[in-house]
């Protein structure tokens, strides 16, 4: 039972890679942020848009096995 995630700029940075995969099943977006804060460090994910499956989700969202979950930081323009 194994969910995708794809990160994106400063996350990718911190994590070395641009996905990771992860054992999990009916987690709720909130329940992974903090999963992922816990085991990489990711503390910036309190920050980031999130997507489920291409479609923007809310912290109360469920992740089931099988989905691709995006954390998409805030852009900085400059």
């Amino acid at each position: 039972m194994m969910i995708n995630i794809l990160l994106f700029a400063d996350l990718q940075e911190k994590v070395g890679k641009d996905r990771l995969e992860l054992e999990a099943d009916s987690l709720s977006i909130i329940d992974l942020k903090e999963k992922l804060k816990n085991e990489y460090g990711l503390l910036q994910l309190d920050d980031v848009m999130t997507a489920i499956n291409e479609e923007y989700a809310l912290e109360s969202d469920i992740v089931q096995s099988g989905d691709t979950v995006a954390f998409i930081p805030p852009v900085s323009g400059g």
